[in-house]
């Protein structure tokens, strides 16, 4: 905190493998865009990865390769669904995956703008898509066995790598889901 009782610009190195793993992947899935579906990564120790692919080895430099590093695998071939949760209650992980992290684009509106929404789903979203002041957000949890977890939230008004929030509770429902899947 500054003296003014203001965050301070200036950036806090961040060291612990979650958090690096989390905006690492935030930035790759940033890179492709907006209006993705959702897309979600398997964590796994950078050390076990290289013990069955040692030739990733080489591209990997720095924090790639700190004590407990951390990599991210995407899971290709979601189905597509409806419902997050609904998909996520369906996963369960090998041992071999430390953690989980889901990127997935959202529409804030204020709070007033979510009072008189339509009772159908699909109006609703139409309604909250046309709002004018309506926000477009991408969130990325990620969650690791031992329970610790990280929310990214990137504005698509504001899409720069250095405007990512971080924070542990932008989505405490995502968060629960993703420990669900977790759990033996």
């Amino acid at each position: 905190m500054g003296h003014d009782g203001h965050v301070t610009s200036q950036p806090q190195p961040v060291a612990d493998p979650l958090t690096i793993a989390a905006l690492d992947t935030e930035k790759h899935v940033a890179a492709a865009g907006w209006d993705q579906n959702p897309r979600l990564f398997a964590l796994v120790p950078t050390a076990d990865l290289l013990e069955r692919e040692p030739h990733l080895r080489a591209g990997l430099s720095g924090s790639d390769l700190a004590e407990g590093a951390l990599s991210a695998i995407e899971q290709e071939g979601l189905p597509p669904t409806s419902s997050l949760e609904s998909l996520l209650g369906t996963l369960a992980w090998p041992d071999s995956v430390a953690g989980v992290a889901l990127a997935v684009e959202r529409i804030v509106v204020p709070p007033e703008a979510e009072r008189d929404l339509p009772s159908s789903s699909t109006e609703a979203v139409d309604t909250l898509a046309a709002h004018p002041d309506r926000r477009d957000v991408r969130l990325l949890v990620a969650v690791l066995r031992n329970g610790q977890s990280r929310c990214l939230l990137r504005q698509r008004a504001h899409d720069s790598d250095d405007q990512v929030a971080l924070g542990e509770d932008l989505a405490p429902g995502l968060v629960h889901a993703l420990r669900a899947t977790l759990q033996d």
